[in-house]
């Protein structure tokens, strides 16, 4: 039995003041064509569908065309909420899709109902856990202590009562210790949000959402990572994927289908009129990606961001690397006596430039002061 595993679509998300939405109908299709390609038993979307709980509309119109293809070309599609979503609006009219192949996890009410799938090795069961965190277990456990995350899982899975004699899938949306994250995925205060892994071991395989890096994390534990990136931090990393082959009892194989974003996002640093310059950006394809671009020169260039956008319309974020960004924060020395003005302005020029200020400058700063004492 085979699956399609997805997650962290985030559909609606602005990255850096750009909207995302072409850039995720885009790679909706190449998932299309994926599940075409592959005839899965099923597809797992593992939650944070939406990049927030009251998504735009254009997002919601964009899920339900990828949900209708996606349900006429695979046997069963599974849907969880993530933490950006909302478990309400995500769930209406999941009891009148389910019949049609399109399972939408119901709001956590203490119990998780299987789906259970046939083929010719016995019964695969299906769990929906979407986004819990430990309040939202806790009253349906009146009299365990629960505390964390961690304590909440078990709780929740152990009332599941696995069958370890069958071939049992979880499908969840959380953070599992030990993982690695990247700076588009929302924190929680205190870090008291992870999990043990060891809490899932009666599934063979748990289909993780939350984190945006593509990584297996112990044995039976897998993010699928976005399908597309959403931080320079996963600039330059491979998206794909995960398809999971389910054989007899225990016999899981996973491999990674690449996924190829219409816009990759890439970083680059240099001089301004290094980068400006048609030797160094033509053929490269750097005028068709997402960039994070980094000035190396000593001087702020005028409206750096305005010309390098009319090369560069991608551009989404622009900062400097020279000796004033890197002397930022230290403070100046203590100031001698009897010094002049010129001197306590070259001070303060140097100690936030970090570099001492051109004879033209200092002219001009000089004849400035001096028409300031006359007045």
């Amino acid at each position: 039995m085979k699956f399609i595993h997805l997650s962290d679509l985030h559909l609606g998300k602005r990255v850096n003041g750009f909207s995302m939405l072409e850039d995720q109908r885009d790679i909706l299709k190449k998932l299309l064509e994926l599940a075409a390609a592959e005839q899965p038993d099923g597809v797992l979307i593992a939650g944070d569908v939406y990049d927030r709980p009251a998504p735009p509309a254009d997002a919601v119109e964009l899920f339900d065309a990828f949900l209708v293809r996606l349900a006429g070309l695979c046997g069963r599609v599974f849907v969880i909420s993530g933490n950006h979503d909302s478990p309400e609006r995500l769930a209406f009219g999941g009891r009148l899709m389910a019949p049609a192949g399109v399972h939408m996890a119901p709001v956590y009410n203490g119990y998780v109902e299987p789906v259970e799938l046939w083929d010719e090795h016995g019964p695969l069961r299906v769990y929906l856990l979407p986004f819990l965190r430990p309040a939202a277990v806790r009253r349906f456990f009146e009299g365990e202590t629960i505390g964390t995350v961690t304590d909440a899982m078990r709780a929740v899975v152990a009332r599941m009562q696995v069958d370890p004699a069958v071939r049992n899938l979880l499908v969840t949306h959380q953070f599992v210790v030990g993982s690695a994250r990247a700076e588009s995925e929302e924190m929680f205060a205190g870090g008291a949000e992870g999990a043990d892994g060891a809490v899932f071991a009666p599934f063979d395989y748990v289909a993780l959402g939350h984190l945006h890096r593509p990584q297996a994390v112990g044995g039976n534990l897998r993010y699928s990572g976005t399908p597309l990136a959403y931080s320079f931090s996963e600039a330059g990393e491979a998206k794909s994927a995960a398809i999971v082959c389910f054989g007899a009892k225990g016999e899981v194989s996973v491999r990674c289908a690449p996924l190829a974003p219409l816009h990759p996002m890439r970083e680059i640093r240099g001089r301004y009129e290094e980068l400006a310059a048609r030797p160094y950006y033509q053929g490269t394809g750097l005028p068709e990606c997402y960039l994070h671009i980094t000035l190396t020169d000593e001087e702020d260039q005028p409206d750096a961001v305005g010309r390098l956008r009319a090369i560069y319309p991608l551009l989404m974020k622009l900062d400097y690397d020279n000796a004033r960004t890197r002397a930022a924060g230290q403070a100046p020395g203590p100031v001698a006596p009897a010094q002049s003005p010129l001197e306590l302005f070259a001070r303060l020029y140097e100690a936030q430039n970090g570099c001492p200020m051109s004879p033209r400058q200092a002219g001009y700063v000089e004849e400035l002061i001096r028409e300031i004492w006359q007045t």
